[in-house]
């Protein structure tokens, strides 16, 4: 027998801590990867990069969305605006969207966003490097998009920003998804209702589709 501490006692030791750090408030850890859930691409996995405020849409949080979409989006185009690791935007390319847009600002994010596409073949996917608030303000008079994908990083609080400058994009009944760590008001008169709502930890998430 070693001489160390009892394995019982270093696994409470490190269930203690976690506990300890949830009780705080402490971050979790990104996970280094994400796959995607359904669709052409099932199984597949796309790579999340330790950047801090980068936080993919969990899976479960992802297959609720999709069930109120109805799974299949065969002709949808989509618009994923803070793209990230990408979760949202490859799951409607993975689903049959006839054209999916990426936006994300930072160039080492979207090189990998474009990497992942170009070993999936996503000939529906296409990757921009912009800031996602000055793209869709310069697109605002062309609404094209039967659903726009919002999951900007929460310590920017961008939220109600975001919800404006998307609903413009939307065509009649298009939808706009929403995450959030905090409950919304709508802004007054941006045409959007609610539709769906959800919790997951401290996630606040919501469908809204546009009127008219």
């Amino acid at each position: 027998m070693s001489g160390g501490r009892p394995r019982s006692s270093v696994a409470a030791k490190a269930a203690a801590a976690g506990a300890a750090a949830q009780k705080t408030g402490a971050p979790r850890l990104a996970p280094r990867e994400v796959r995607i859930i359904g669709g052409d691409w099932k199984r597949s996995k796309l790579p999340v990069a330790d950047k801090p405020g980068l936080r993919p849409t969990p899976d479960r949080v992802r297959e609720t969305l999709f069930n109120w979409l109805g799974q299949e989006l065969a002709g949808w185009r989509v618009l994923d605006a803070f793209a990230g690791s990408g979760a949202l935007g490859f799951e409607a390319a993975s689903r049959g969207a006839a054209e999916v847009l990426l936006l994300e600002r930072d160039a080492q994010l979207a090189r990998s966003l474009q990497a992942s596409a170009t070993r999936l073949k996503a000939a529906n996917l296409r990757v921009e490097c912009a800031d996602a608030l000055g793209w869709m303000g310069r697109h605002a008079g062309a609404p094209r998009f039967e659903l726009v994908l919002l999951d900007p990083p929460f310590e920017l609080d961008l939220f109600l920003p975001a919800l404006s400058a998307a609903a413009p994009l939307l065509v009649p009944g298009g939808f706009v998804y929403l995450e959030a760590d905090q409950s919304l008001a709508l802004p007054p008169d941006c045409g959007l209702e609610p539709w769906r709502e959800g919790k997951a930890g401290a996630v606040r998430f919501q469908l809204l589709r546009r009127s008219g």
